[in-house]
């Protein structure tokens, strides 16, 4: 009878037709009226399989193969078991849960084994692959047809993201009461956001123009601006829909997402190294900056250094030209919520504050009126930085290394070593700031060396605190040699100091 039923519900002339099949239930335990003995005693041999077991295995052998008849022959069928193969599946499991419910009697062993119930899925497999491969067409299709080859200078629209995005979720949401359905249309997802990554590289612009910084932005780079942001949505959109699935659905995802990240990154990386590149180097021009002049009048200016005026209208420059175009249409430099854009942002602007502050603490001579000349232009730094890239309280370390040197220059150099401002700041700072109050003889390492101060710079970037420090004590064994050969006793106050703060560093590295 179950045979027949599978039979006739796949009976093509009976589904035109409209006609049903209804079949009749015969129950199997009952007991011989004369002898009492129950049938299935009677019919079974010792060592036969359950009875269960073989018209469970008779069924299922007949049910794949129709199953597998109408995959071929059907094309109607076919199209209708892939479409709802969620359908189809979740019938399938409901039958099996009422099977094992209904069959659930005391001391018996179970009517359905977990093999059983296996065999059953699997007579349904062809469709589920046959699923799958739709689903991954479907979603390659919309991604070929918004990002076609032939045409490299069309970004699509925001629609038309939102229309992938969309579409990615249906496919979702139409298997999640399915775990495992679930994981697996989620392989299919984690293909198309690799071709969508794919896609939007190749459509990427990477030439000078997409790197210039001197004038208005370029169409190359509001292009890569665009896609940028169209990357941004899809990883932000499809992080927060699989938010709510267990971790092992997200882990699906997550090598695919984070290619569509590196992309987005990848489309205005080399325009904000570019930037941070002009920013360093108007810095630089700290070193030809007099900071050592004696006269009042020096002190008395209110303007800005010239170097700290052409850092304030280059940053002022990226503000209007490139970041107002790729921060949130707000306006506001940072929400509270991290994008590609505000992360880069956020690292250009901490960047900016260390970089100066290790040349500030570079300067040598510095007179009283030049460190008040200095402190000016920290407040231009912090007020040019705040206000146009990132706010500055919410930088964390690099902001307190500013705040903390501006009141450190001030204090007398017997002061320096129990002041607690000296916690916020990198030693080497402390260090090469204590140079330009020690005498001529104490040469610091950039001049017994030989180095610009770009060389130097360039290679502190590649060396640790405890590196830096090794470089630091050569000179000031040559400073103690010449001393010693001069026949003095007295050391400059800052020769302690400096050995002080540099054996607190050789304890940490060790």
């Amino acid at each position: 009878m179950g045979v027949k039923s599978v039979s006739n519900a796949l009976d093509m002339k009976a589904i035109s037709g409209g006609g049903g099949y209804g079949g009749g239930e015969g129950a199997v335990q009952e007991a011989d009226p004369f002898t009492h003995v129950l049938l299935l005693d009677e019919i079974m041999q010792e060592g036969d399989p359950i009875l269960t077991y073989r018209v469970w295995d008779a069924l299922v052998k007949s049910f794949a193969s129709q199953m597998k008849s109408v995959f071929n022959a059907s094309s109607f069928v076919k199209e209708i078991f892939t479409v709802g193969y969620p359908k189809l599946l979740s019938m399938i499991e409901n039958l099996l849960e009422r099977i094992s419910r209904d069959t659930d009697v005391k001391e018996v062993p179970p009517a359905l084994s977990s093999e059983g119930k296996e065999q059953m899925v699997a007579a349904i497999e062809n469709f589920q692959t046959a699923f799958l491969a739709l689903c991954l067409s479907r979603l390659s299709d919309l991604v070929n047809s918004v990002f076609p080859m032939s045409s490299r200078g069309i970004v699509p629209s925001k629609e038309h993201i939102s229309r992938i995005i969309s579409r990615i979720q249906e496919e979702i949401e139409a298997v999640q009461l399915d775990a495992h359905l679930t994981l697996r249309v989620l392989r299919e997802i984690s293909k198309v956001l690799l071709l969508l990554a794919e896609r939007a590289e190749y459509q990427i612009s990477t030439g000078p123009e997409a790197r210039q910084i001197t004038g208005p932005a370029t169409p190359a780079q509001l292009k890569n601006f665009m896609l940028c942001q169209h990357l941004q949505e899809v990883h932000t959109r499809i992080t927060s829909m699989i938010s709510g699935l267990p971790s092992v659905a997200a882990d699906v995802l997550s090598a695919a997402l984070g290619t569509i990240y590196g992309v987005a990154a990848d489309s205005i990386t080399s325009l904000f190294q570019a930037m941070l590149d002009r920013l360093e180097s108007c810095v630089l021009q700290i070193h030809e900056q007099n900071f050592g002049s004696l006269g009042l009048d020096a002190a008395m200016v209110n303007d800005a250094s010239p170097y700290m005026e052409e850092l304030q209208k280059t940053i002022l420059h990226f503000r209007k030209e490139f970041l107002s175009r790729l921060l949130p249409s707000s306006g506001a430099i940072y929400t509270g919520t991290e994008n590609i854009c505000t992360r880069l942002v956020r690292s250009m602007a901490s960047r900016v504050l260390i970089f100066f502050i290790r040349h500030a603490s570079l300067v040598r001579p510095l007179s009283e009126s030049g460190k008040l000349r200095m402190a000016r232009d920290m407040a231009e730094l912090d007020l040019a930085v705040g206000q146009n890239l990132f706010p500055v309280e919410q930088l964390g370390a690099p902001y307190r290394v500013l705040r903390a040197f501006r009141p450190v220059i001030f204090l007398e150099t017997s002061q320096l070593g129990s002041s607690p401002l000296l916690q916020d700041l990198p030693p080497s700072v402390v260090l090469h700031h204590l140079y330009s109050r020690g005498p001529e003889d104490l040469q610091s390492p950039l001049q017994r060396n030989k180095l610009t101060p770009l060389q130097y710079s360039l290679w502190m970037d590649s060396q640790g605190e405890d590196q830096i420090w090794k470089g630091i004590k050569v000179t000031l064994d040559d400073y103690a040699a010449k001393i010693r050969a001069k026949g003095d006793k007295e050391f400059s106050p800052v020769y302690p100091l400096v050995m002080k703060v540099g054996a607190s560093i050789s304890r940490n590295a060790s």
